[in-house]
This record gives structure tokens, sequence and C-alpha cells, in this order.
């Protein structure tokens, strides 16, 4: 079985920004990936290319085998259609800084509405699966809840929820409580520790070094668009090899 997600010499621009440059990653089936690094150092946009919510300028990125937005027919590559380039987000599941839920659905019906409308599966098959979630995530008894009536940890636990009712193979966590109180933020990594433990292979951009100490298989340090560490947890966030990691990590830590 081929990896997860494989980067190839990623590379990808905002105009005269060079957001990633050459960026090469492979992250195994059921791995847990932490991504750290500085703000505007293409942590996110990285999250976006293999979630295709921003096109590459150079190099490939392969999720679950397959090529994202291209197809391959000898030595030419085609882009894919809109329906095609959706079909191929469905292998991934995003969890976003802000929760991005519809104000005007309850909870319930905010998770049912990918399943039921994009997959079009049976509602009531979708609505079962959907209190099961609710009830992984310890908000069961929000069902019936608007987004407005809850706080920012139980909204982001509903975007968790809503993400892993699509059924995706992989998840994308950009940054998912950077947004929150800091009283919020132990409710969400409780969720994303569960996740992990249950073999979900998982990229998480966050800020959090604890729980990328604890939960990470590999932690990843960017700067400047580039990877400039990799390896485990206690060695990159122990005894980093880079300088520029011992400084990113010390003002983190101070």
């Amino acid at each position: 079985m081929p990896p997860m997600v494989v980067a190839a010499d990623v590379d990808k621009h905002f105009g005269s920004l060079h957001a990633l440059q050459g960026v090469s990653l492979e992250v195994e089936r059921g791995e847990v990936l932490c991504i750290i690094g500085p703000s505007g150092s293409g942590k996110s946009t990285l999250l976006r290319c293999i979630n295709q919510l921003e096109s590459v300028d150079g190099g490939a990125v392969w999720v679950d085998g397959e090529l994202a937005g291209f197809r391959q027919e000898g030595d030419a590559l085609y882009a894919l259609t809109d329906r095609e380039v959706a079909r191929q987000r469905l292998a991934s599941g995003m969890v976003f800084q802000r929760f991005n839920l519809f104000a005007h659905l309850t909870v319930l019906a905010n998770i049912i509405e990918g399943p039921v409308t994009v997959q079009k599966r049976p509602k009531a098959e979708a609505v079962a699966e959907a209190m099961a979630l609710l009830q992984r995530v310890g908000l069961a008894d929000k069902r019936d809840a608007y987004p407005a009536e809850l706080s920012g940890g139980q909204q982001q636990r509903i975007a968790i929820a809503r993400a892993l009712a699509m059924k995706p193979k992989l998840m994308l966590f950009d940054e998912p409580t950077s947004a929150l109180d800091p009283e919020l933020v132990g409710e969400v990594l409780a969720v994303m520790r569960d996740l992990a433990a249950s073999g979900m292979t998982m990229i998480v951009v966050t800020h959090e070094l604890g729980f990328a100490r604890e939960v990470a298989g590999r932690v990843v340090f960017m700067d400047r668009g580039r990877i400039v560490e990799i390896g485990p947890p206690q060695q990159v966030l122990g005894s980093p090899r880079e300088a520029r990691t011992r400084d990113f990590i010390a003002a983190v830590l101070s």
C-alpha cells in the first residue's frame, strides 16, 4: 500500500510570495504528523494543497495513491474537472481554525448535510451515524442546538464530527485550537487524541507542543516555505538539530 499522502517537491506562489519551496513529505497510513512553525511558514498552505483548496504550482501531491488534481496519460498531465476534484477531496476531512458551521442549521442538520446532500446517503442512516459521532465527541445532548448556543470548544467538536461524517481516510487540522479560549482547548484536544488512538491518519498544524509531543509519530518544523527539520517528537521538540528549530521552540516555551 502506498503512503496515505505523498508530497513531492511542491511549490506554491501567491504573487511574489514563495509560500512553499520544494516541500517533500510522506505520511504513512495511521500516522499522526504534527506540523509546527512560525506564522507565514507555509504550514496551512501545505494542508490546503493536500486538500486541493489550493492548486500546486510545481511538484505533485498524491492522496491515497491518487494524483491530486491531475490525470496522467503517458508523460502528459491533464487538469481534473471541478467535479473530479470534488470527488478526490472527499478522501480527506478538514477542520479549520474557525468552525464554519452553518448558523441557520441545528447541530444534527450541520452533520448530516454533507452525507445526505453530497454523498446521497439515506437520511435515516446519516442521522444514526451523526448521533454516534455526537456521542463520540461528548455532545449528544446538543443535537437540536444551534451553533450560536454553543461554546467555541463545542463548536469545534461539532466541526470535527461533521468532517468525520463524510468517512474520510485522512483528517487535516489547521490550528484547530488557536481561536479558542485557553480553558476550552483541552476538550478539543481530547477528541483529537481519541481519533489518533483509533488509527485515523492525521496531519495537524498546531502550536500546542504538548499535544505534538504526546500524540505525534513525527513532528515537522517549517519556516519560510521549507521543511527545516522532521523527526520523532522527542528529537525535534526535545533535542532539535537545527538552530532555527531551537530558536522557535524556545520562543514558544518562554
